[in-house]
């Protein structure tokens, strides 16, 4: 996503389900777990706690399978 908006471009993502969206994007064009907030935070302001709760759940699977 090698994109740079001004911050006053930036949309805001607060809704669960664009969050989830926006991730599964991401991942599908190679963008690995640890860089998803850099590149995620390019583009849109992101509300931080849900992210972090998305991100946690999504991981727990992993985690299991370790």
């Amino acid at each position: 996503m090698e994109r740079y908006v001004e911050d006053y471009q930036k949309r805001r993502l607060t809704e669960r389900v664009d969050i989830l969206t926006a991730i599964d994007i991401l991942k599908s064009q190679g963008y690995d777990h640890d860089e998803l907030i850099a590149e995620i935070t390019k583009v849109f302001y992101v509300d931080l706690d849900a992210f972090n709760e998305i991100v946690r759940v999504d991981r727990r699977p992993d985690e299991r399978a370790a």
